[in-house]
């Protein structure tokens, strides 16, 4: 493996915001659409201030996982502007210098509600990211780094409107760059403009420029395929009702969109991976693997690991700054996907969005030490149990001679 010094690099860039976590530890558990009532006042704890966003909290894992990160992000002249570059300076002296501040807007800010044994609700504003655009990117940083992610465009209103035209500009001058591109997206209020944008169209003129994407099921659904969204989200938790067959043909779709890898997060049912041709894999750019074989046509589901969730606030950000970590080591599809739920799963140990992480030999030792995993049972005869690396993956993995 190489040391610390020789690992290649990356920038984080995209939406940054100050996130606000009341502790509602004393809720009863499973308690939230009865408290969550008009005109009740529910006593909470103390609340936490800590950074949000994929700047904050990919960026800041990566660093944390011992990966030389450059944030790019915006926030405002206001006092949660303030608190954001002293959170994120907190975590190394010079982190924060790619932050920009923007004398014209105000800081975005997420409000994030995370009662016991229940999924989390945001109240967020924008703010800043609204404005944030392909100029603020520094495109000579790109010239010197291996990877390139991005993160929350649906939350960033220059990259979803005229149909993602800066969002796709965004990536392709990254991508020319010969840099690996990342991108990560966020679940829009459906209410909203970006709720309203044609998602399906956006992606379609990205992604050719997309390496690595990451979406949660319920981001990739409601953007490609709304009525099965709004048809599974009736019954409660959509990832519970994810099946083989749909995430297949999901991961099939989007590497004939044109991206490498896909990485799609399923919650506490883990992470499924799919992966394009050797060609396409040996074309990732300068993160890409050594051994593009190994990596090419891949099909695997990980399920997460057992531990006493605290909160999900930045889960899926820190497992994909698992995989992408992993992928900078130079680290097979089997390892790295294993490495991005265990990242996922030190997450939810603490209700912020990074206290909870731990250094990548850390990280090593717990996955060495038989860490008990959450149940994942795949009834279906593509699939098989890998016992030596203790994921799923299809009985016959597809395209890899190509």
């Amino acid at each position: 493996m190489d040391s610390v010094s020789k690992l290649r690099s990356a920038v984080v860039a995209g939406h940054i915001c100050l996130d606000v976590i009341p502790d509602l530890a004393a809720l009863p558990a499973g308690s939230f659409y009865e408290a969550f009532r008009p005109g009740r006042l529910i006593e909470a704890g103390v609340a936490e201030l800590s950074t949000g966003g994929p700047v904050s909290n990919a960026g800041l894992s990566l660093h944390i996982l011992g990966i030389p990160t450059r944030l790019a992000g915006k926030v405002g002249a206001d006092p949660f502007g303030r608190i954001v570059r002293e959170i994120v300076e907190s975590y190394g002296s010079g982190l924060a210098a790619g932050i920009e501040v923007d004398d014209a807007t105000s800081t975005a800010y997420s409000l994030i509600v995370s009662p016991p044994a229940s999924d989390r609700l945001f109240l967020h504003h924008p703010g800043t990211a609204s404005s944030f655009g392909v100029d603020d990117i520094d495109f000579d940083a790109l010239e010197q780094a291996a990877l390139f992610h991005f993160g929350y465009p649906p939350l960033m209103r220059r990259l979803y409107m005229d149909s993602g035209r800066e969002l796709v500009e965004l990536f392709e001058r990254a991508r020319a760059s010969g840099v690996t591109t990342s991108l990560d997206m966020s679940y829009p209020d459906p209410a909203s403009e970006s709720g309203r944008a044609n998602w399906r169209e956006i992606l379609e003129a990205a992604l050719p420029f997309v390496d690595v994407f990451a979406p949660s099921l319920d981001e990739l659904l409601f953007m490609l395929r709304r009525p099965l969204f709004e048809q599974l989200s009736r019954h409660g938790s959509v990832a519970s009702r994810a099946t083989p067959d749909l995430l297949h043909e999901l991961g099939e779709e989007l590497i004939e969109l044109g991206v490498g890898v896909t990485a799609i997060k399923l919650g506490e049912r883990g992470l499924y991976l799919r992966t394009g041709t050797r060609k396409r894999i040996a074309a990732l750019g300068r993160a890409r693997p050594a051994d593009a074989a190994s990596w090419a046509g891949r099909e695997l589901w990980a399920p997460c690991f057992r531990v006493e969730v605290a909160g999900t606030t930045g889960a899926g950000d820190a497992t994909i700054a698992g995989l992408l970590a992993a992928l900078l080591r130079g680290l097979g599809a089997e390892e790295a996907i294993t490495m991005a739920v265990a990242v996922g799963a030190c997450n939810v140990e603490a209700r912020d969005a990074l206290s909870g992480l731990r250094g990548w030999e850390e990280t090593l030792e717990l996955l060495r030490s038989g860490w008990e995993q959450l149940p994942l049972e795949l009834d279906d005869p593509a699939w098989h149990r890998d016992e030596r690396y203790r994921l799923w993956k299809t009985s016959s993995e597809r395209e890899r001679s190509r």
